[in-house]
């Protein structure tokens, strides 16, 4: 069977060379895609800081949901700080270390602020050098609260070292001249103080973190790291710590990296619905073309004796060597893939740099047993109808298509359009990125259930225009007509593809820019403030930064605003769910700077544990106004808060705002991160405002209408991930349309030379076949675009009460000058190389 797969490939090499294609560009997505899920549930964070402890104690950065994916904490939990001289006196314990962290920051002598690796954690206390791995110091450790030590990259960054002075910034605290004691030689250590005051810019001497600690590190004794760790964790069980030692450690030491891995998870969880379905959709395409035109041999076959289970066999192995054949280098591509599209997502901030990817065959095996399974359900439907006919009327037919197309096919493809309709109406019942997502997915549906149900509409569509053909019509015109008539299977696999490109990326881009543009609308017009200040250098705003703005000439108000991440578990329709999300951190003064289009309740009792949350939320939730929440703050404290305000505007917004009080002590800095200032619209505001950031190192002042929030070069990293997307999957799938044009037409060179015998010319030829191409176009053009018309006008209705989305307008001509270029010249070269065989010749190679 092996042996008569591969004879019968060799006399079908250009439809054959469209499935290897498909198979190679899946097989690409397919294991870059794996990468990225394994990455995100194996890989390492290196130890850093931690390099120098074999066991670390922290609090638990990660909360778990019963039958769901772990969701990363990025705030940075407590310890209690007496738990390290209990731990101390453990068997095999050499060393412990108790390290606290808070933001800090160098300012040299020209007055730049000079910041650490990490801004938001550069504080430590002089004993954190014990996390240090080979860390030796060119000096001493700092003898009072007036002394530091700093790390090598900094001092190098400020111009100082062991004995100089230096200004600091350091947890919110106005900048003060330290004296040097040390230079660290450790890069991205940071800043150390003496201990005590350490404690005391940390604020664990008194608040709600009095005497804690971030993590506890031990030293142990040569090979006594996993009974240590081991006795810890027996001591600690039924606590919220964790024990971590080798590679585990580096997630302890940097928790808000630990989220960044949590986003490939979504993100290949994301990716992976549509790039198998356009795998799929692709993979049956080019061995539907491979198959049907090798009809006639199979039903050959059968004339002799073949068994319909030994037709689709053959079929099978056929695919299957090919398959084999493309499935080794694209594999070894997607690894090459996964790590450039790495690179984007650091480049474009969306991964720390530190975040490696995790390598293993398990991405191209798992890609090996999917295409298989893919290439064998493909070319075993492929080859159903030759394999089930009686043996005379698979020879009879084996020159034609059938007459009449399957009524369950098209049944079934008219189903799947209605569902794809249905599914349009989402975004205006939802206003959400999830709500968005669900016109995309419209699309993809609607554009395979045109692929069933095309036969026989390409054949109704082609008898009305047979109808219509005005008496004495030019022959190439209707040879043409005939064609489409006549092959409504071949042609209608070839307008389906062709159409599902123009609904991809119609609806895939047009998604992301409305939902874009509305965000940015609904930020623009909830944004009172003209000005925001913030600090990203220091870690956050210095204490005082506040009532300085308040006390400006020409402010009318100002709040501050901060961010952090919050798990919310709920029940939707009797199943528990979890979902996390950003949120907002405000103050009750917020609704002075912020409209957030509040239907019910007010900003003005946001204080103590309450919060306000967006209307989609409370409307799917439960949470209307008044009712009582259960949250996790990001650093896993469990709150149970009241609901004072329900808004509008949660696109732009997010879908909860916590108040201050309620987050108090439970996020890394405990600073605000910016400040919101409306002013009375003046220059002189404006020239007091940038004087006030000019006299404070780190300080920034910028306006927040930028004027650009709905222009691609603003757009968000995550938008331009999905666009990255977009465009690979829309180079394979267009790769793969040209390459089953190419095929299909190839295989019509029997055709074109018993018309050159009837008397046809090769001009008249050459122009039938544009003709067909003409129509080709026309069709998948009108087909996808009334595809993507219905998902895309509720999109816009539901986002941006318009019956249009928001978009490059240069996209849809674009995409129509492509799908009809694509179509003519993969028609035209083909039938122009068949013009150059003679037609006996021809005919001779194809019997």
């Amino acid at each position: 069977m092996l042996y008569l797969a591969v004879r019968m490939a060799r006399r079908r090499v250009a439809a054959l060379v469209a499935v290897a294609c498909a198979v190679l560009g899946g097989a690409v997505l397919v294991t870059g895609t794996g990468v990225l899920a394994e990455s995100g549930l194996r890989s390492q964070l290196p130890a850093g800081r931690l390099g120098g402890v074999d066991v670390v104690v922290s609090a638990d950065q990660t909360f778990r949901p019963g039958g769901d994916l772990p969701i990363a904490l990025p705030e940075r939990g407590a310890v209690p700080a007496q738990l390290a001289d209990w731990l101390g006196e453990l068997d095999g314990v050499t060393g412990v270390v108790g390290d606290v962290s808070f933001p800090a920051a160098l300012v040299d002598a020209d007055g730049r602020v000079v910041p650490g690796e990490d801004p938001t954690t550069a504080g430590h206390g002089w004993s954190s050098t014990g996390l240090l791995q080979d860390a030796p110091v060119d000096g001493r450790k700092p003898g009072d609260s007036r002394e530091v030590a700093v790390d090598r990259d900094m001092a190098a960054a400020a111009g100082v070292q062991a004995g100089d002075r230096v200004e600091v910034v350091a947890a919110g605290r106005d900048a003060a001249e330290y004296r040097v004691s040390g230079v660290v030689d450790a890069p991205g250590a940071g800043v150390f103080f003496a201990d005590p005051t350490a404690e005391q810019l940390a604020g664990r001497d008194s608040g709600p973190r009095a005497g804690t600690v971030d993590l506890i590190g031990l030293r142990t004794e040569t090979g006594a790291t996993d009974s240590v760790a081991a006795a810890v964790r027996d001591q600690l069980r039924g606590t919220d710590l964790v024990v971590a030692t080798g590679e585990d450690r580096g997630d302890l030491a940097a928790p808000d990296a630990v989220a960044s891995r949590s986003l490939l998870i979504l993100l290949a969880g994301s990716l992976s619905g549509i790039v198998v379905l356009i795998t799929g959709f692709v993979m049956a395409g080019a061995l539907g073309v491979s198959i049907a035109g090798q009809r006639r041999e199979l039903a050959l076959m059968r004339a002799v004796g073949a068994t319909p289970k030994q037709i689709r066999r053959l079929a099978t192995a056929q695919a299957m060597v090919i398959a084999a054949v493309a499935l080794v280098p694209g594999a070894a591509l997607g690894y090459l893939l996964a790590g450039q599209f790495r690179q984007q997502l650091v480049e474009r901030g969306v991964l720390p740099e530190t975040l490696p990817l995790t390598f293993s065959p398990l991405p191209a095996l798992a890609t090996a047993l999917l295409l298989a399974l893919a290439v064998q359900v493909s070319a075993r439907g492929a080859a159903w109808r030759t394999s089930r006919m009686p043996a005379t009327e698979a020879v009879a037919e084996s020159r034609t298509e059938p007459r009449n197309p399957s009524r369950i096919r098209t049944r079934a493809g008219l189903l799947l359009i209605l569902a794809a309709t249905t599914l349009s109406v989402v975004p205006l019942l939802a206003r959400t990125v999830l709500g968005a997502a669900a016109t995309s997915m419209a699309g993809v549906i609607g554009a395979i259930g045109l692929a069933m149900a095309g036969p026989a509409l390409v054949r109704h569509a082609g008898e009305t225009l047979a109808r219509r053909l005005r008496p004495g019509v030019s022959a190439p015109t209707w040879l043409a007509v005939s064609n489409v008539r006549g092959y409504a299977l071949r042609i209608a696999g070839v307008v389906s593809t062709l159409a599902m490109a123009v609904v991809f990326v119609l609806t895939y881009t047009f998604a992301q820019t409305t939902v874009m543009t509305a965000t940015s609308d609904d930020v623009r017009t909830g944004t009172l403030a003209q000005e925001r200040l913030s600090a990203p250098a220091l870690g956050g705003l210095p204490e005082g930064t506040l009532d300085a703005v308040r006390e400006t000439s020409g402010v009318r108000a100002a709040a501050p605003v901060g961010s952090t991440t919050v798990v919310w578990p709920y029940k939707l329709l009797g199943e528990d769910e979890v979902e996390s999300s950003s949120a907002m951190i405000l103050t009750p003064d917020a609704w002075s700077v912020l409209d957030l289009d509040v239907r019910f309740g007010s900003l003005a009792g946001l204080s103590g544990d309450t919060v306000a949350v967006s209307s989609d939320v409370a409307r799917s939730r439960g949470a209307g106004l008044g009712e009582r929440i259960g949250l996790i703050l990001g650093d896993g404290t469990r709150v149970n808060a009241k609901v004072v305000a329900v808004y509008d505007r949660g696109l732009g917004f997010g879908p909860v705002a916590l108040s201050r009080d309620l987050t108090t002590g439970h996020t890394t800095t405990g600073l605000d991160e910016s400040i919101l200032v409306r002013t009375d619209g003046t220059a002189t505001a404006q020239r007091e405002l940038a004087a006030l950031a000019e006299s404070r190192p780190g300080l920034t002042v910028e306006p927040t209408d930028t004027g650009t929030g709905g222009s691609l070069t603003e757009a968000p990293p995550e938008v331009w991930v999905n666009l990255a997307t977009i465009v690979v999957l829309l180079g394979y799938l267009l790769l793969s349309i040209a390459n089953k044009l190419v095929a299909t037409t190839a295989q019509r060179r029997g055709e074109i030379a018993t018309l050159r015998l009837n008397g046809t010319t090769p001009r008249q030829i050459r122009t039938m076949m544009r003709r067909e191409a003409a129509m080709i176009g026309a069709a998948a053009l009108t087909t996808g675009l009334v595809l993507a018309a219905i998902p895309l006008t509720l999109l816009g209705i539901g986002f941006l009460d318009r019956p249009w989305p928001a978009g490059p307008v240069w996209l849809l001509p674009a995409t129509a000058l492509t799908i009809i270029s694509l179509a003519f010249v993969t028609i035209e070269v083909p039938t122009r190389r068949a013009l150059r065989t003679a037609p006996a010749e021809a005919l001779a190679g194809r019997e």
